[in-house]
Formats: structure tokens, sequence, C-alpha cells
């Protein structure tokens, strides 16, 4: 990649690293659907907005919105309020290290449901490290409580690698929208995820008895909202357009680091030895299945 590239995919590292920090913030306040529904719905008006500023042709077909639907629910609806949820119980750091897997679900998900994708030696051999580096991260998980043994806890590391696994399953379905404009494909996403969760966040948050959010949340809102959805879907097409699926999966590296930084940095987390060390098996894994690194050690040796 040439240098706007690498700073293209570093930028967005942040800004999806960000929404783990953010997520953090709004939830002193906001039950998860609604943050969920506020997030969703925000993004969703940026990016009609690009939609209408572009003049993108907007598909009438009502299976094309069916399977928009779908892709809401496994890309947003599912996997949003899967972490959230999670984030309730853990470190956004940890959070965002277990979330570091959607590749190795995706992989084997992709392996099950195509006949073009099929595990070779390598990407199995990665998918396997990788796994193995869920073990070390969930073996000790950080409880927020003082009840290490809390069973909300314990099953809170298990909601975010779901959210995984339906990101993966969203990543093979997606294909499907290969010839659709990016940005009519993230607004509709986001539109329909939001019409799913206001049920959702109706019965269950009962928002209208909530509080008044502090200015402290509505920021980290409009922050999660604008720039770790809106802003970051483009960014993450522009970088695919720009250079390549290959180069766009580094950033699975980086947004762990990014979170970590900032739990730290600014929320006073920490993390235990685990959890680092679970992170680095993954990120080995990661590289595995990647393969640009192993071909450049086969080429030096």
């Amino acid at each position: 990649m040439d240098g706007k590239s690498c700073l293209m995919l570093i930028v967005l590292s942040i800004l999806w690293g960000g929404s783990f920090f953010f997520t953090e913030i709004a939830l002193v306040d906001l039950p998860p659907f609604t943050l969920v529904l506020c997030r969703v719905a925000m993004a969703s008006l940026i990016l009609w907005w690009v939609v209408l500023l572009r003049n993108v042709p907007i598909p009438r077909d009502p299976k094309f919105w069916g399977a928009i639907a779908v892709m809401g629910a496994l890309n947003n609806l599912v996997p949003f309020s899967l972490i959230v949820w999670g984030q309730t119980h853990i470190a956004s750091g940890l959070a965002a290290i277990l979330n570091g897997t959607t590749p190795l679900f995706t992989i084997i998900i992709a392996h099950i449901a195509t006949d073009t994708e099929k595990l070779n030696l390598r990407k199995a051999a990665g998918v396997l490290i990788g796994f193995a580096g869920v073990l070390v991260v969930i073996g000790m998980p950080e409880a927020k409580t003082s009840a290490a043994t809390d069973l909300l806890s314990t099953l809170a590391p298990c909601a975010v690698l779901l959210a995984a696994i339906s990101y993966g399953c969203a990543g093979v379905y997606g294909r499907r929208f290969s010839s659709t404009s990016p940005i009519l494909t993230a607004a509709g996403m986001t539109s329909a995820s939001s019409l799913m969760l206001i049920p959702l966040a109706a019965v269950v948050d009962t928002p209208w008895h909530l509080p008044v959010p502090s200015p402290t949340t509505i920021m980290a809102v409009l922050g999660i909202a604008a720039l770790s959805t809106a802003l970051a879907y483009i960014l993450y097409f522009a970088i695919l357009k720009r250079a390549g699926a290959s180069n766009l999966l580094l950033v699975t590296f980086l947004i762990p680091v990014s979170a970590i930084l900032l739990g730290v940095g600014f929320l006073g987390e920490t993390l235990l030895p685990q959890h680092i060390a679970g992170m680095g098996v993954i990120g080995v894994g990661l590289a595995v299945i990647d393969g640009r690194l192993v071909k450049r050690l086969r080429r030096e040796t």
C-alpha cells in the first residue's frame, strides 16, 4: 500500500476501535438496545445524505430490500447488540480483542457456504492458532464487578464471540451486493436495523422512562454514530477500492490496539496478562491466514 492508504487504514482502526470506547462511555446512561438504536439511526441519516448527495440510484425491487434487511440484522442488529451487552460486563479492550476473531469465523463460514473459498492447510492452521488465542483470552475473563464467578461476566465474552460469528455470516452473505453501491448498502443496512431495533428498545428498555442523558453521553453517541459508523463505512469502502480486500484485512490487527489504548488511557481500564497474550496468539493466527508474512519468510529462507 502507498502512504495515503496506510494512513487511511490507521484512521479506520481508530474509528472502529473508538466504537468500543464510545460504547463504554454511553452505557453509563443508556441501556444496550437504546444505545444501538441511536447509533444506527443517526448513522443512517448521515449515510442517506451521502447517497442523495452522490445521486446514487435507489432500487425499487422488494427482493433487494429484503436482502438488505437480512444484511442489516447480521451486520448491525445482532453484533452491535451483543457487543454492547457484553461491554456491560467486560472491558472495552477485551471486547475488541474477541471481536478481532471475525476473520476466523468468516473463513469457516465461507468454507461451509461457498464452493470457491475452501480451507487450505495454511488457513486451517491459522484458524486453529487463532482459536487457541481465544481460549487463552477467555480462560480468565475480567469482570467489572467484584464477583469473579458472576455468570453474566462469564457469558459476556461468549456474546462478543457470537457477534463475531454474525459478522462472519454478514461477510459471506454480503457478497451478493458486490454490484451495488457500497454507500447505498450501508445506508440500507443501518435503516433496516433501525426499524428492527425500535420495537426491541421500546419493549426491553422503555427509553421514555430513562433520565435525560448527560452531555458526555450525548457526545459519545454522536461519536459512535457519526465517526465509528457512518464515517467508518465511507472510509472502509474507500480503502477497499484503493488498496483491495487483502490489505483491508490488516485493520483487524489494529482495532484491538486502538481500543486498548483508548480504554487504558482514558477509561482507566486494565487487562490481564492472559488477555494480551491471547491477543498476540490471535494475531499470529490472522497473520498465517493472511499469508503474506509466511511467504516473505519463505523467500528470505
